[in-house]
């Protein structure tokens, strides 16, 4: 996924997260606990994000939070007396961990008073992003940490100036689930296409293609704009698919890469529950045992 110019502009350095939903799948778990603070295995969902936004070089990430959300921003804070006592006991491993979220970047946030869409929570953040260009990650997903995304995405948008999005391959029945685009070849770098079109949610019969829009966006500051005269779309939200594509109506470029490694979605139970296995599967410290066991569990031999 590397494009063959060099980068011209301004690479973004800030990014949005936006995570005011509901969360209303895992009810009754997340009346008090935040979805993006669900463990998988021994990190919540968001720090994988953060995480992976940080390995991309983005030191600035601003979260957009709702009502009873507040536990997210002290996950990133400082724990004094939880650092304490795990350098009493010498337990350095567990202290370096701890010690790290709150060194990833600089956390902020900002409140969506009501959660009226994609759009909507994207535009909350312009008077912190102001003039620049900045990533957008979902709060629900994360992709592979040895094939990260967001490296090429930065490096293309900051060449093209305009929109760079994220695609998935799909089955063609599940296109009515995710924004689909439209596209043609792109000499910009491998796996990268030239979008000609959005639609959000579209029946398998009226889609364009099969390439989803995955939860990783790199947008220009001009987005806000847009958004502020988007009306509501599907499901009466505003869609920032709606918005990205006024802008392509107005000339704005929008590329588009096609991911090829593989993306944790744990937006819904059973997602979330893959990306827990699959993860502590590969787990250097647990994998092992935890394969043995989860085979014997599928065989009907592990009761324990």
């Amino acid at each position: 996924m590397t494009t063959k110019a060099q980068t011209s502009g301004r690479r973004a350095v800030k990014a949005v997260i936006p995570a005011a939903g509901l969360a209303t799948r895992f009810l009754p778990a997340t009346k008090a606990v935040p979805k993006e603070l669900l463990p998988v295995v021994d990190r919540p969902v968001l720090q994988y994000i953060v995480e992976e936004a940080a390995a991309a070089g983005i030191s600035d990430v601003l979260l957009v939070t709702g009502r009873g959300k507040t536990s997210m921003v002290d996950h990133f804070d400082r724990r004094p007396d939880v650092e304490a006592r795990l350098e009493e006991k010498g337990d350095l491993e567990r202290l370096a961990a701890v010690r790290r979220t709150s060194e990833l970047a600089d956390i902020y946030t900002c409140r969506q008073g009501e959660p009226l869409g994609l759009g909507h929570a994207v535009g909350v953040a312009a008077s912190h992003i102001g003039d620049n260009a900045f990533a957008v990650l979902l709060g629900d997903e994360f992709v592979e940490e040895d094939k990260p995304l967001l490296p090429a995405m930065l490096d293309l948008q900051a060449q093209t100036g305009g929109i760079v999005l994220a695609f998935m391959e799909v089955k063609p029945e599940e296109t009515s689930r995710y924004g689909i685009a439209s596209v043609s070849p792109s000499d910009l770098g491998e796996d990268v296409v030239e979008v000609t079109g959005l639609v959000e949610k579209p029946s398998p019969e009226e889609s364009p293609s099969n390439l989803a829009v995955l939860g990783r966006y790199i947008l220009p500051a001009k987005i806000f704009d847009a958004i502020k005269d988007t009306k509501p779309g599907s499901g009466g939200e505003i869609q920032l698919t709606d918005a990205m594509a006024t802008l392509l109506a107005d000339g704005t470029p929008v590329h588009g890469i096609i991911y090829r490694g593989h993306r944790y979605d744990t937006g819904m139970p059973l997602g979330y529950l893959q990306a827990v296995v699959e993860l502590a599967a590969k787990r250097e410290d647990l994998g092992e045992e935890f394969r043995a066991w989860l085979g014997e569990f599928v065989a009907g031999g592990a009761r324990g």
